[in-house]
């Protein structure tokens, strides 16, 4: 038995058995073989259909400084913003009005938006939306600060870990950040009741195989509701501008993977996928992938909130990008859905 039957038979493998597997994540027989199984466990828990979150991203302040990052605080060429909480609602209303029934604020790391008005925020939407999820996206905080956002309102958060290497995250990341903290804050919103998201990049600089097998012990390890991962992608104003993007054959790979490790995960096909790759998105869906995260965010900040280079939906209407993804999803035979779609 090879190890991509293993992990089909058993549902996880030990860290070298991982890295030989992702050693094999160029074999077209392995590929297909992972992509067949990761897609009936997706139909066996959620039949053919595609999650949207209604994204809003909503400051591109931040107080960090993660060397990839292209709203890092140290960016003097961005154009920042910050939305007000009548222009997240207007963001809402739009929204709903499109059947999105998941919202998800994702931000900066911006010392503006207290606790108190995050809560004010969460609690004007839950008034007026009760029947959406409400997500947040907005980094590491306290057990209390997370505490306080679950009680105004709040269901489920996304904190990519990055990477699960010590070292490796310390190629990535200023010397005031640590993984002890960020995977903290990742057991602290678990104990809270919270729908956590973790996630990593694929293809980063340093970036290793025996890298992407802590990554997925960790995933083991902490059993999320929801796994992001995409390509990672130079943005031109860090110090990583001329390394290479991810590969979108093992980001691809991955999604299998993750689905066969977590059968019931809410699984993302990201915006970085199909930013490296015109169909990108639908190939994530056809290795397993169940969500898609089509931008609210008001068309004129959108180009501000670039994360890294060449970001795709940027000029469009959120009906546009809507119709764009229906269309996208329908030709790989799945449907996308006005539903909030916990996880299971």
């Amino acid at each position: 038995m090879n190890v991509a039957e293993k992990l089909i038979k058993e549902g996880k493998l030990s860290r070298e058995e991982y890295k030989e597997l992702l050693a094999c994540a160029e074999r077209p027989d392995i590929r297909q073989l992972l992509a067949e199984e990761a897609t009936a466990l997706r139909q066996k828990y959620y039949g053919n259909k595609i999650y949207t979150r209604g994204l809003i991203e909503f400051t591109n302040y931040c107080k960090n400084n993660c060397y990839y990052c292209g709203i890092r605080r140290d960016n003097r060429n961005v154009k920042r913003y910050r939305l007000t909480k009548e222009e997240i609602l207007s963001c809402c209303e739009n929204g709903y009005e499109l059947g999105y029934r998941t919202f998800v604020l994702q931000g900066g790391e911006d010392p503006y938006y207290s606790d108190e008005k995050m809560a004010e925020i969460i609690r004007e939407i839950r008034k007026g939306y009760p029947d959406c999820a409400i997500t947040l996206s907005i980094g590491e905080k306290s057990y209390e600060s997370y505490k306080l956002l679950r009680e105004a309102g709040a269901n489920r958060y996304l904190l990519r870990h990055e990477t699960a290497n010590e070292q490796h995250y310390g190629m990535l990341h200023p010397a005031s950040m640590s993984l002890t903290v960020r995977k903290q804050c990742l057991y602290d919103l678990k104990s809270l009741g919270y729908q956590v998201g973790a996630g990593f990049m694929v293809g980063s600089p340093g970036q290793k195989l025996e890298h992407l097998a802590e990554d997925l012990e960790f995933l083991e390890e902490l059993q999320p509701h929801m796994v992001g991962i995409g390509p990672f992608i130079p943005h031109h104003d860090t110090q990583f501008a001329a390394e290479p993007a991810g590969s979108v054959d093992m980001t691809i790979f991955l999604l299998s993977v993750i689905r066969i490790l977590l059968p019931k995960v809410l699984l993302p096909a990201t915006t970085a996928l199909g930013t490296v790759d015109p169909r990108g998105r639908e190939k994530g869906i056809l290795a397993g992938a169940n969500v898609v995260m089509p931008n609210l965010s008001p068309v004129l900040h959108r180009k501000q909130y670039e994360l890294y280079d060449n970001k795709i939906c940027t000029g469009e209407e959120s009906a546009e990008c809507r119709q764009c993804l229906a269309r996208r999803v329908e030709s790989v035979g799945c449907c996308l859905v006005s539903e909030r779609g916990d996880a299971k």
